[in-house]
């Protein structure tokens, strides 16, 4: 079987694959187009985020057995043509889960202790004490979006701390011991802070927008570790403004591209995003949750793992 590779990963993955018979073909630099036209010659295709797999590419796949992205979502791929061709869909979200569950813990314990803005300040001569009083995580309620494998590893984390946490799901049952279920509507009364862990689906794009956000019974704090369209910049600006949002954590961006890879492609960025760049209670970073040195090599593991499990014998 004919594996076609096109983005680079941990080196694991190439020589799990080669061990257990597979044929590794890379190509990291061909245009969208030029793949299209050799995709036939290939009966599998491991890919990260370079583009879209929709329909057109899908077709001239005649020979593609599975598509693995290494990552934890699947939405830059047509998963209902994938399905009707009998295209299986292969995705690791067991290899990055915990590097987001820490991500987000340490986020949220930056903001609440201001750790960003105060040595902001020391750098610049500035040592301001009271300014910089921080709050406890210690008895405040944790509300998760999203139960799969990234909002449990994200309670696993907090297990640690004698704080409260409620977790919403789609899927009924999913609450376990470091996470009560609720409804949505429970823990929009309850929760200080929300942590959102979902995939990016219909229901989930733009999801936190005005209306959502002032469903909240009272301010609260937000993360994002997940897809940054489910949040409405420019209302999440609003509501930092006017103190509904108390601060937020963002590793994802409502701008950024499929690919992931940049956010400042054009020369003018949105006027939303300039104003959340000048608040001092909102912590960013670059898509990287989920981008540890150690996840990279899990992630390689996991995509090898189901590959062999799933496809060995047509090797």
């Amino acid at each position: 079987m004919k594996i076609l590779h096109l983005d680079t990963n941990h080196p694991l993955l190439l020589e799990k694959l080669k061990t257990a018979g597979f044929v590794n073909v890379e190509d990291y630099t061909s245009s969208e187009v030029e793949i299209k036209r050799i995709i036939y010659q290939y009966e599998g295709i491991v890919i990260r985020s370079r583009f879209k797999i929709d329909a057109a590419f899908l077709e001239a796949a005649t020979n593609l057995k599975f598509i693995a992205r290494v990552g934890a979502g699947l939405e830059s791929i047509d998963n209902d043509y994938a399905h009707a061709k009998g295209i299986q869909l292969i995705s690791a979200p067991e290899g990055n889960r915990n590097a987001v569950g820490e991500h987000a813990l340490g986020m949220l314990l930056s903001l609440f202790n201001k750790l960003n803005t105060a040595d902001r300040e020391i750098r610049q001569g500035q040592w301001n004490r009271e300014s910089n009083r921080g709050i406890e995580l210690d008895g405040k309620t944790v509300g998760i979006i999203g139960y799969g494998n990234m909002g449990k590893a994200f309670a696993k984390k907090l297990r640690g701390f004698q704080c409260r946490v409620i977790c919403y799901d789609l899927l009924p049952l999913v609450g376990d011991s470091s996470a009560t279920l609720v409804s949505l509507e429970q823990l929009q009364q309850e929760a200080d802070v929300l942590s959102l862990h979902t995939p990016l689906t219909v229901r989930t794009d733009k999801m936190v927008n005005s209306t959502f956000i002032e469903r909240f019974a009272k301010p609260f704090w937000l993360l994002n570790t997940a897809r940054g369209r489910s949040v409405v910049t420019a209302d999440l600006v609003s509501a930092l403004r006017n103190g509904k949002i108390l601060g937020a954590g963002l590793d994802v961006l409502e701008y950024e591209k499929t690919s992931f890879e940049s956010l400042f492609d054009s020369e003018e960025l949105p006027h939303a995003l300039k104003e959340l760049l000048t608040f001092d209670n909102v912590i960013l970073s670059p898509h990287i949750a989920g981008w540890t040195i150690e996840s990279k090599e899990k992630l390689a593991q996991v995509i090898a793992d189901k590959i062999i499990l799933n496809f060995k014998t047509f090797s």
